[in-house]
């Protein structure tokens, strides 16, 4: 799967869905089962249920993605050019769900991870 059409793209919108996360970056949406990890430029990483976690997420609303990819099918990652990564793992131990999550692309083909 290809999420690199993210690069380039802002992301416009973090919506928290009572159990899982949505990533909006124009007409594009990254929906997410489980919760990823959020990195700022010096590398200090919060993972959900941390305190500042929400506000992490929220804090890369208006910034533009400088690369996006799978990683041999063991993690997703999302970087802005503020420095900023959300790292969600794909490994089969760290996940509680039959699915990540799923990819609408801006030009409407979805995909599932």
């Amino acid at each position: 799967m290809d999420i690199s059409s993210l690069t380039g793209e802002e992301l416009t919108a973090v919506e928290f869905v009572e159990k899982h996360l949505q990533l909006r970056f124009g007409d594009a949406l990254l929906t997410l089962y489980t919760w990823p990890d959020a990195a700022d430029a010096d590398g200090i990483s919060v993972g959900y249920g941390q305190p500042g976690y929400r506000d992490a997420l929220c804090s890369v609303i208006g910034e533009t993605v400088s690369e996006a990819a799978f990683h041999d099918d063991t993690a997703l990652t999302v970087e802005f050019e503020n420095g900023t990564v959300l790292v969600l793992s794909l490994r089969e131990e760290d996940l509680d769900v039959p699915e990540a999550g799923s990819f609408l692309s801006a030009d409407g083909d979805v995909c599932a991870f």
